[in-house]
């Protein structure tokens, strides 16, 4: 199919469309906002925090722009065994694939993470290791939904896809949640990271139900406002939540210790693991 087809297909599906029309419109109106909210913030770890969580909404805005305009777009013959094997949602056959969702969340899930890292004033050390790892679980998520060669390899790049996803979930919930009893950002931290666990687990879920994996569920609108649905709130609800924390609470932020890694009991930051 040609871009200008898949861009018509799209457009004449409204539900399909509608998905991706509101998180472009929200992306935009949280940029504006969070502009607006970080215009008198001047301590510099506070704004790096500020600057990981705008390029969030940046990065959906230019993904979900590629997505309405058909050009990270394709539609896929899915192998023998996948329960849509010779047929699928296009005009001209196979599954409607928006791969383009992999690319949005590669390069904005690692600004959460940095954001969420700076305010548990983590050490460096585990900051790449849980960039590093969301990268892999991206990547590794779109090789599985480009796979067409073998039903069984897409489950396996699944696999290893939801491995590097448990070295995120670890992190999150172990490492840094200590990383933030020291600096002082538990309450905010904790409430920032169930909001982050519970929806990012929704991700994985959503493909193995979708069109992508066991097809259970089918229609491509409803898959799309699945994870636009997720993405909302992952994404531009929990931005606000964190820079609205660190507007009100810049002091706090201001004095933990310096670079990257918590404050002790003492007041000396420790070194880099």
């Amino acid at each position: 199919m040609t871009q200008t087809e898949i861009y018509q297909f799209i457009q004449d599906n409204t539900l399909l469309s509608a998905s991706l029309w509101v998180n472009i419109a929200l992306a935009g109106f949280s940029i504006l906002l969070f502009v607006y909210m970080g215009r008198k913030v001047e301590d510099p770890r506070a704004q790096l925090i500020f600057v990981a969580a705008m390029m969030v909404p940046l990065v959906s805005i230019s993904s979900y722009t590629g997505l309405v305009s058909g050009i990270t777009v394709g539609f896929l013959e899915m192998p023998s065994g996948h329960a849509l094997a010779g047929m699928g949602a296009g005009p001209e056959g196979g599954v409607f694939t928006p791969w383009g969702r992999y690319l949005t969340w590669a390069f904005s899930t690692p600004m959460i993470l940095i954001a969420l890292g700076l305010l548990a004033g983590t050490n460096l050390s585990k900051l790449f290791t849980a960039v590093a790892a969301d990268v892999g679980m991206c990547v590794t998520g779109l090789a599985a939904a480009m796979t067409t060669s073998s039903y069984l390899l897409r489950w396996v790049w699944y696999g290893i896809s939801c491995a590097f996803f448990v070295v995120v979930l670890y992190i999150l919930l172990a490492e840094w949640s200590r990383d933030a009893e020291l600096a002082g950002t538990a309450e905010i931290f904790d409430t920032l990271k169930i909001l982050t666990v519970v929806l990012w687990l929704g991700y994985p879920i959503v493909w193995g139900l979708g069109a992508e994996g066991l097809a259970l569920i089918q229609s491509p609108a409803v898959t799309s406002w699945a994870y636009s649905g997720m993405d909302i709130v992952a994404k531009y609800l929990f931005a606000f939540l964190l820079l609205r924390w660190v507007v009100d609470n810049e002091r706090t932020v201001a004095d933990m210790a310096p670079g990257l890694g918590p404050a002790t009991r003492t007041g000396t930051a420790p070194a880099d693991d």
